[in-house]
Formats: structure tokens, sequence, C-alpha cells
């Protein structure tokens, strides 16, 4: 009788194991494009803070929040779409439209005076909305959230990221570069 409980302990042990395992892989690992868009050039999205200076024109330079439909307004020539755009490519957009009535020849140039935040959920001390800075690793990211929790797994985590207007989840080692905009979320780990 003792046997037969034992055996059906270990049973319940085993299926329930491979259940919890089950549950781990509903994220794929990070596809290979997933990486790769931590190595292009920064794309401007809703919430970053833009400083933006034309030469010898203080009156159109100071700092622009690109709002949530992704445009930022811009003396002069109103509306500019900065969502998915380069610095160099929205520099050639503001110039092109100031020298169409408004200027003879614009030098504009921008810098991103602050980034959209990263966010950081899971098991972490603080979770929450930091702010991002070029470089962030998943691991820089925890540690501002306060570090991992006694539950929390730290081997790898999960990122969501949106790369060409899709929002993509996969899982990364957490030595893995971060963007602005990026949710990281430690699962709790199972042993």
């Amino acid at each position: 009788m003792a046997f037969a409980r034992t055996q059906h302990a270990l049973t319940l042990a085993l299926v329930s194991a491979v259940m919890a395992l089950g549950g781990c892989t509903s994220y794929a690992p990070a596809p290979k494009g997933f990486q790769a868009a931590a190595t292009q050039p920064y794309r401007l999205d809703a919430g970053d803070r833009l400083r933006i200076s034309v030469f010898e024109q203080p009156g159109l330079t100071n700092s622009y929040t690109v709002d949530q439909a992704g445009y930022i307004a811009f003396p002069l020539i109103g509306q500019v779409a900065a969502r998915g755009q380069t610095m160099p490519a929205l520099e050639a957009a503001i110039a092109s439209r100031l020298k169409q009535g408004y200027l003879r020849d614009p030098d504009v140039t921008i810098e991103v005076d602050r980034y959209r935040p990263v966010f950081v959920m899971g098991e972490v001390g603080r979770p929450g909305q930091y702010s991002y800075v070029p470089g962030m690793t998943a691991q820089n990211a925890i540690a501002i959230a306060g570090g991992f929790t006694s539950r929390g797994n730290q081997r790898d985590v999960d990122v969501t990221r949106k790369i060409n207007d899709r929002v993509i989840t996969g899982r990364t080692t957490i030595s893995a570069p971060v963007l602005a905009g990026d949710t990281i979320y430690v699962r709790e780990r199972l042993f």
C-alpha cells in the first residue's frame, strides 16, 4: 500500500513538473530581427523629447515632445511626422519644410533630450516605469527597479518590443540590450 501511494505521489509530481515546464514555453526565444533592432539607428516614437536647434534661429530652437500620434508641433511648419524616423531623417524633413518659403538654407540638428521610458514588471523589487539610457541592458533596468525578488528568475527575461509597427515578445538573457519603450518581464523561477 505504501509503495502504491509513493508511486502515485511520484507520478503526480512528474505530471505537475511537465505541466509547469509546458507553461514555460509560452514565449519563444527572441527572433533574429529582435536582437538586430538593438543595433539599428534609433527610431523616434511617442514620448521622446527632442532638442531641435535651427542655426541662428533662436525662436525655432527649443525642446519638442513626440505626441501620442507620433508628431511634433514645430513653429511655422506645423505638424511633422516623427514616429519611426531616425534623427537625420527628421532633420532633413524639417529643413525641407522650412525651405518652402521660410528660410533660405536652414541648418537643423536634433538630439534626444529624454528617451521614452522602459517598463520593468514581474519579480523585481519596484515594478514600474524607468528612464531609458542608451546602452542599457535588461540587467541594468532590473537593478534600477530594485533588483530581483527572491523568487525572480535571474537567467533570462521576456522582453516586449515594437519592431516595424509589430509588438513582439521574446525571451532573452539578462545581458541583452534593451531599447527605449521596451517592457521587461521577470518571471518567477521554478525551483
